[in-house]
């Protein structure tokens, strides 16, 4: 690598590493870095039925693998949220894949446009991972080996 090529590369990581937000984004690549499997769950729907879907094909692939050879990320947005409310039915459960290494992220877009409408900001579990957009997430995380699944 030149010289200008290593400056150019440390600046950006510097930059990129100088805000939470841009941490939380590039975690994914470092929480499991021997994982041999990737797997991004779109949640975009505010149906109880999809959101238990999304726990139950996350569930199936941490008994299937290995979970240290597994990397599953759960991305909500829009209604998809609502399962990161600290009031959903389902939040033991998310929990219980948070301890197993899930990663859920929530987008900050979606929980934005809820504050300007209601004119209050939506509470949801500390354990979500907060990131900007929930899409460019998506295909953040695509672009870097993950396979998309929307159940």
């Amino acid at each position: 690598m030149t010289r200008r090529a290593l400056i150019a590369a440390l600046g950006l990581a510097a930059i990129a590493l100088a805000t939470p937000l841009a941490r939380a984004q590039l975690a994914p690549f470092q929480d499991k870095p021997f994982a041999e499997h990737r797997v991004v769950l779109q949640l975009s729907d505010g149906d109880a039925r999809k959101q238990g879907l999304v726990i139950s094909v996350a569930n199936n692939l941490m008994k299937h693998y290995d979970p240290d050879k597994v990397a599953v990320e759960i991305v909500a947005f829009g209604p998809g949220i609502g399962l990161l409310k600290p009031d959903n039915p389902n939040r033991k459960q998310v929990e219980s894949l948070i301890a197993q290494g899930v990663r859920f992220d929530i987008c900050l877009n979606t929980v934005d446009t809820i504050e300007r409408e209601t004119g209050k900001r939506p509470e949801f579990i500390p354990a979500a991972t907060p990131v900007q957009v929930g899409v460019a997430q998506i295909l953040l995380l695509t672009e870097n080996g993950y396979t998309l699944v929307r159940p």
